[in-house]
C-alpha cells in the first residue's frame, strides 16, 4: 500500500523534470521581460483614471493570454500569444507614461554611474 501512495508523487516529479527541460520560447522571453517592466506604482503617487485604466488594461492581458495558451494548438499559437501579450504591456505601459506625462507628471528615473 505504500508504494502505491508515493506512485503519483513519483509520476508528478517525472512530469515536473520533462516540463523544466522545455526551453523557453523566444516570444516567452520577450513578454517575460516586459512583465519586469510592469508599473507597480502609480507615477507621481497619483491614482487617478489612468492609473486604474492600466491596472485593469494589464489584468485583461494577463487573462487573455491564459485563455490564448490555453486554446493554443501548436507552437506558433504559442508564440503568437506570448508575443501579443509582450506588446500589449509595452503599448499600455508606454501609453499610461505618455498620458500622465500630458498632465505634467513624468516617470522617475534612477541612474547609477560608476
Amino acid at each position: 500500500m505504500n508504494k502505491l501512495a508515493t506512485l503519483p508523487l513519483f509520476a508528478l516529479g517525472l512530469a515536473t523534470a520533462a516540463t523544466a527541460a522545455v526551453p523557453m520560447l523566444h516570444e516567452e522571453q520577450v513578454a517575460r521581460a516586459e512583465e519586469a517592466l510592469i508599473i507597480t506604482t502609480p507615477i507621481a503617487g497619483i491614482e487617478n483614471s489612468l492609473w486604474f485604466d492600466y491596472r485593469i488594461d494589464i489584468t485583461e492581458a494577463q487573462k487573455e493570454l491564459t485563455s490564448d495558451l490555453r486554446r493554443a494548438s501548436d507552437i506558433e499559437d504559442r508564440r503568437d500569444a506570448w508575443e501579443e501579450y509582450a506588446h500589449e504591456l509595452k503599448h499600455e505601459r508606454i501609453d499610461y507614461i505618455e498620458e500622465m506625462a500630458e498632465r505634467g507628471y513624468r516617470m522617475g528615473q534612477v541612474i547609477f554611474v560608476d
